[in-house]
């Protein structure tokens, strides 16, 4: 069954860190560029970071330039989010799904996972 799995969400104080991670299941991530994506109450899911297929490309949100790093290893299939100075406006649902590295738009997908919870509060 194809899917992606998230997880290392959790409750962090403010100026905190988290590392996310983006398993793959049932098929290779090799091919794909990734992307983390996020939802709080209330508002749309957007794009935070995207990675190209080999890692080469990535691209972030305004928002969290400076403070995430996407990476990736394909041996693993597995997408990580490195999450520094955390804020309270970062908490959310981040969720990954295969995206488009220059519009940080996800691609056609219709297997979104449930997601990792981030909360920041003190």
């Amino acid at each position: 069954q194809l899917q992606l799995v998230e997880s290392g969400g959790g409750l962090v104080q403010p100026g905190g860190s988290l590392r996310l991670s983006c398993a793959a299941y049932g098929f290779t991530l090799d091919y794909y560029a990734i992307g983390w994506f996020r939802q709080a109450p209330g508002k749309e899911r957007e794009g935070v970071s995207c990675i190209s297929s080999s890692g080469d490309t990535t691209n972030s949100a305004d928002s969290v330039k400076g403070r995430f790093t996407i990476s990736r290893d394909n041996a693993k299939s597995t997408v990580y989010l490195r999450m520094n100075n955390l804020k309270p406006e970062d908490t959310a649902v981040y969720y990954c799904a295969p995206c488009t590295v220059a519009t940080l738009k996800s691609v056609l997908w219709s297997r979104w996972g449930q997601g990792t919870q981030v909360t920041v509060s003190s």
